[in-house]
């Protein structure tokens, strides 16, 4: 059956203020964003906000794990667009790092999304999109025999962290050739996870 116009309205509603709401918090944090000026931009009532979001922590919840989908999908395409096992994996991390270093994705991601949802839920988020990747890719490494046997938990959770950690100073420090002296380095720290 297809949507009735009503449903149709609502979705596009639903839309309108995640776009919106993501370029503010994008261009200036969570903090310094207000649910008037969301709804102002966005054409809508408060009422027409409440009805898709309990509040503001809410809507902001939705644009993150909007952002960590579009990102975790960004990582598995880089990493499908190769055969070998080795290479999917270290093209996806390479990606990681673009993706995440985009400013508008980086304070929505890796600043406010934590302090605004707190580690455990940002952690969370972040484990249904790329840290899962991660670790299955791992797993499938050692069983392979690329990478030697060893717990997949605590080795994915230091390579996400040390990419979530390189994304953030990337972002902050902005100097010529450090995206290039970063990808090296993370080259040399997988490399350094292989057998043999």
């Amino acid at each position: 059956m297809a949507p009735t116009a009503r449903e149709l309205q609502r979705e596009r509603t639903r839309h309108t203020l995640l776009r919106v709401s993501r370029e503010l918090f994008a261009a200036r944090g969570y903090g310094a964003v207000g649910l008037a000026e969301i709804v102002t931009a966005a054409e809508v009532t408060k009422g027409a906000l409440y009805h898709h979001f309990a509040g503001k922590a809410e809507l902001f919840r939705a644009v993150l794990r909007e952002v960590q989908e579009e990102v975790g999908h960004q990582v598995a395409d880089a990493a499908d667009a190769r055969e070998d096992p080795w290479e999917q994996l270290t093209a996806g991390c390479q990606e990681f790092l673009t993706a995440a270093t985009d400013p508008a994705r980086q304070r929505i991601m890796l600043v406010d999304g934590p302090a605004v949802l707190g580690w455990n839920e940002w952690r969370a988020l972040d484990e249904e999109s790329s840290a899962r990747h991660l670790a299955e890719a791992l797993a499938d490494l050692m069983e392979r025999g690329i990478v030697p046997r060893q717990p997949v938990a605590p080795l994915a959770h230091l390579l996400s962290g040390a990419m979530n950690e390189a994304a953030l100073w990337l972002a902050a420090s902005g100097g010529p050739g450090e995206l290039a002296d970063t990808r090296a380095a993370l080259s040399r720290m997988l490399e350094s996870l292989r057998a043999g």
